[in-house]
């Protein structure tokens, strides 16, 4: 290394080293002249941030209905529903309706064999005249004191006996026929003629649904409200009509586990055109309150247990407290704080405070 270049690097060592130890000093003279005192910025801040309106939505406060509407989602289930079957087993003989049509209560819909049956209902009738007319004869001797009391009686015990042996004959008869036991509509047939078929054997399913009955479930909040006789609307999906119905029977107690009550409306279903099964949007006005002071939730907040709204005044937010009444899901009905007349901001409520002034940018309607 050349004597000149051993020369230059300790030149460029000493000013790297000098550099170093002066440079906080360097930083602070300019920082000094950059950055006015901290009271000079503090009082600017103030004076600046004091004079700055705020820009605002309001409403001018005048009396409307507030009504609390409950919305929750419910199914429709028939208003009877059965799988037939026969009460006695047997080959089934005949099948006398047709799937998917309407069914009236008592109708013949399908038969096993009831040949043995039939013919030991004949031979018991067959003694039934032979049997009486003993039984008569007995009687006549009797009323001549011709026979004893208990000769008679024996006679008389053995026709009573014969009535007996014809019923349960009409009976077993009976079970052999399967009736429908209401007016409904019947499903798809599970069985043909010739199965065999026991009590277990599913012939089809038969369905009330004129009228229908629609089951849905309150939470605890509502379930003092619901009660029968409670009318509701319901809409069905793709479907733009509104169908009306009434509350008939409420749970007794609430679900443990869901804390919710479950309950039943009916609606009548004229020419059956609904059918069970489907999901229906149900909508319950639980109360409605005439003429009274409402405003949007969002328009409130709560400080120190307080709940706190701004009105306009003077160019100015002027902070007020209320009592709450009927809360919505999107409003709260007012009961003391506010007046018909009284406008109040209803956005950047969370940036108010009391003597901010505000520009009331624009006036949108009162609560519906």
């Amino acid at each position: 290394m050349s004597k000149k270049t051993k020369i230059s690097l300790i030149v460029i060592i000493v000013l790297f080293i000098a550099g170093m130890a002066l440079y906080p000093t360097i930083k602070q003279h300019l920082s000094q002249q950059e950055d006015p005192p901290a009271g000079q910025t503090a009082q600017s801040k103030n004076s600046g941030g004091a004079g700055k309106a705020l820009n605002v939505m309001a409403t001018v406060i005048k009396p409307t209905n507030l009504t609390d509407v409950f919305r929750t989602k419910g199914i429709l289930i028939p208003n009877e529903e059965v799988s037939l079957s026969f009460e006695a087993s047997g080959k089934i003989t005949d099948i006398y309706f047709q799937e998917g049509t309407t069914i009236k209560k008592g109708q013949l819909l399908a038969k096993v064999n009831d040949l043995p049956l039939q013919a030991e209902l004949k031979k018991l009738l067959a003694q039934k005249p032979l049997a009486e007319d003993r039984v008569y004869r007995q009687k006549s001797l009797l009323e001549r004191d011709a026979v004893s009391k208990e000769s008679y009686e024996s006679i008389n015990t053995e026709l009573e006996k014969l009535y007996a042996d014809i019923e349960l004959v009409k009976s077993k008869i009976a079970q052999t026929e399967l009736r429908a036991p209401f007016d409904g509509v019947i499903g798809l047939r599970q069985v043909s003629e010739g199965a065999y078929a026991t009590p277990t054997t599913i012939i089809s399913n038969l369905t009330s649904i004129s009228p229908l009955k629609i089951e849905f479930s309150v939470n605890e909040r509502q379930a003092r409200d619901i009660k029968e006789g409670t009318k509701l609307n319901f809409v069905l999906e793709n479907d733009l009509n509104v169908y009306n119905a009434t509350v008939y029977a409420v749970e007794s107690k609430l679900d443990e586990k869901t804390l919710s009550l479950k309950a039943r409306a009916l609606y009548p279903n004229p020419q059956g055109k609904l059918r069970p099964g489907h999901s229906a949007g149900i909508e319950i006005k639980l109360k409605e309150i005439q003429e009274t002071i409402a405003i949007p939730s969002i328009a409130s907040i709560t400080e120190m247990g307080r709940d706190l709204v701004y009105i306009f005044k003077g160019g100015k937010a002027k902070q007020i407290v209320i009592t709450k009444g009927l809360r919505t899901a999107s409003s709260v009905q007012v009961l003391d704080g506010l007046q018909t007349g009284d406008t109040l901001l209803v956005s950047g409520v969370m940036q108010l405070r009391e003597g901010l002034p505000v520009v009331v940018d624009q006036l949108v309607d009162n609560v519906q």
